[in-house]
């Protein structure tokens, strides 16, 4: 498998995951989305808030970089990542339809990239300032690895207030592998 190919099935699995984690949460009661978690933090909310948060900053230090063919534009009609602690949604609905739309540019992110752009060196600014120089697919792996961190805290927190949210095996969500993506 090419390091593409891996990024396409993890982009399919980001969103297949999100409906199903995403349906869970909505299922639950606005008391319990809001919830003091005692957790990295504070909400089921924010939780969801801070998944944006990462995917928007990362995804945006890559377009600004001009890979996939995706102008910065495509991220015009997103809300603009400042903080790790940004909350850009209060209820679960409105997060979710962003969500979606997200994830679905992600996958389009992933059809779009090259083997030839996953090896270029990108500069980037960090959220404190500092200036970075990375090669792309550190950024796209970090980005993968970003979600499934977090969705792995959120689940831990869905467990503790008895919300059964499924298998989240890799093999089971994404059964068609690696595969190339059909455009």
């Amino acid at each position: 498998m090419s390091i593409v190919q891996n990024f396409q099935m993890m982009a399919l699995y980001n969103q297949r995951i999100n409906q199903q984690l995403l349906a869970v949460c909505q299922a639950l009661p606005k008391a319990l989305l809001d919830k003091p978690t005692g957790s990295f933090f504070a909400t089921i909310t924010d939780y969801w808030n801070h998944l944006l948060f990462g995917d928007l900053i990362l995804l945006g230090r890559l377009v600004g970089n001009n890979l996939a063919s995706l102008s910065s534009a495509s991220l015009a009609n997103f809300p603009t990542p400042v903080s790790p602690q940004d909350t850009y949604f209060k209820h679960i609905e409105e997060l979710s339809s962003v969500r979606a739309k997200l994830d679905k540019l992600l996958i389009e992110f992933c059809q779009q990239l090259s083997e030839q752009e996953c090896g270029m060196v990108i500069h980037y600014t960090t959220t404190e300032g500092d200036n970075v120089t990375k090669v792309a697919s550190d950024v796209v792996q970090h980005l993968f690895n970003h979600q499934t961190h977090h969705r792995g805290q959120l689940t831990c927190v869905l467990s503790q207030f008895g919300a059964d949210y499924g298998c989240m095996d890799l093999p089971v969500i994404v059964p068609e592998g690696s595969r190339p993506l059909d455009t």
